[in-house]
């Protein structure tokens, strides 16, 4: 029986990798992107050198957008702005999820989770920015994207009093809120507070019944994390006792989700940090305990940009995905003992393909080994098989919206 079972279990394997129809490169690269079709899913990072923004179409073509970043004008340690400068990010980021939709006729998002509340991953409040026509708030990132395409449910970590772990007083936070505001009063928009441990708060909305195994469960945010067991969560950080107590950051309040759709597992957490500086408390890594409950993933986006303070050895070793995919535009994006550590055997074995979707030339210099990515420019597109047996990541010309395939990697076996 036990023979027989492994027999099945193998054909079964088998025919879900079928589902992922695999065309040769040389017959996609320099054509279109195929069209998502219904039980793909699709994740979409987009580049445009401003900030961090991933487009979703889920299996019965849900929508949603994890972030929408928009960091204003130029700076030496920002990259190019891509497709070019003469549009701001968050309008290049409406067009681009407008071709990208499903539906056509009627593009709305389904959810939109901001992760953090800094202005490459929500829009940075500037004097430049236009207003919208409700004259209500500026456009920039979400908001930008927001006024242009409908959003039926926007999850934050701080909705809807913006306390925690600091009252968001900047200009940045207030037009974000002023956003929120208006599009609840006037446009159906649901705000919602991101709740750490559930698995029904992000769900399919138009044929989930076609899909059982899929699932988003919602890890950290906050302060809270999942326990592993159920829908429980517990606090990370301890509460304040005064007002020269030591506060969590914003990074660290980061909201994470791993979402799983049967065999393929994938995980995105922000900014949160994982190696603790010198005289911080231990419970400022937070990616620890996060990579307890995670467990192994097929890919993985990388925290805070793999920025210095990410990315710890625990977390490298615990979650230890074959695809890693790098949102960056900072010359600091990513650091050099980071990079290090995604390219460890000793940490974990077997290989790893590592996708950036816009690196600064100043890391091709500094960082030993980047040579190694397998793209550092483009939008990057992760593309799962229908039922998550198998997928592939292809690479977008980022200099123009043709949506036009430069590199097919994969396919890759989900776990």
């Amino acid at each position: 029986m036990a023979n027989r079972a492994t027999r099945l279990g193998s054909i079964f394997v088998a025919l879900t990798l079928l589902q992922l129809p695999v065309t040769p490169a040389a017959e996609i690269v320099g054509e279109r992107l195929p069209e998502w079709r219904a039980g793909m899913m699709d994740i979409h990072q987009i580049s445009t050198g401003r900030g961090s923004c991933a487009f979703f179409i889920l299996p019965d073509g849900t929508t949603m957008i994890v972030d929408a970043g928009e960091l204003p004008g130029y700076h030496p340690r920002y990259a190019p702005a891509r497709p070019d400068a003469s549009r701001p990010a968050g309008e290049w980021l409406a067009r681009y999820i407008r071709r990208m939709h499903p539906r056509k006729d009627s593009p709305a998002i389904d959810y939109a989770l901001l992760t953090h509340c800094h202005g490459d991953h929500m829009g940075m409040f500037w004097k430049k920015s236009p207003r919208s026509a409700s004259g209500a708030y500026r456009l920039t990132g979400i908001t930008w994207i927001g006024d242009r395409l409908p959003i039926r449910k926007l999850i934050d970590h701080g909705w809807p009093d913006y306390a925690y772990p600091r009252p968001h007083r900047t200009g940045t936070d207030k037009n974000y809120r002023a956003f929120v505001e208006w599009q609840r009063k006037h446009n159906g928009l649901v705000p919602e507070r991101f709740r750490p441990g559930r698995n029904d708060q992000v769900v399919l909305v138009h044929q989930p019944d076609e899909h059982p195994g899929f699932e988003v469960r919602n890890i950290m945010g906050n302060g809270e994390i999942w326990t592993g067991a159920g829908q429980a969560s517990r606090r990370l950080f301890p509460e304040p006792k005064g007002p020269d107590d030591i506060r969590a950051s914003e990074n660290m309040s980061s909201l994470g989700i791993r979402l799983r759709y049967g065999r393929f597992d994938y995980f995105t957490g922000g900014d949160i940090p994982g190696v603790a500086e010198e005289g911080q408390p231990d419970w400022y890594d937070v990616e620890t305990p996060v990579a307890k409950v995670v467990g192994p993933v097929d890919v993985s986006v990388l925290n805070h940009h793999g920025y210095m303070d990410s990315q710890n050895a625990f977390f490298v070793s615990t979650l230890r995905p074959r695809v890693w995919i790098i949102p960056v535009w900072d010359s600091a994006h990513p650091t050099h003992r980071v990079w290090n550590r995604l390219q460890s055997t000793f940490l974990y074995p077997g290989p790893r393909d590592v996708f950036a979707n816009n690196l600064h030339d100043a890391n091709r210099v500094v960082v030993i080994g980047l040579d190694k990515l397998k793209s550092d420019r483009g939008h990057v597109v992760l593309r799962v098989a229908s039922g998550g047996g198998r997928y592939q990541v292809f690479i977008l010309d980022d200099s123009a919206e043709t949506n036009e395939v430069t590199a097919v990697h994969g396919p890759y076996k989900s776990r």
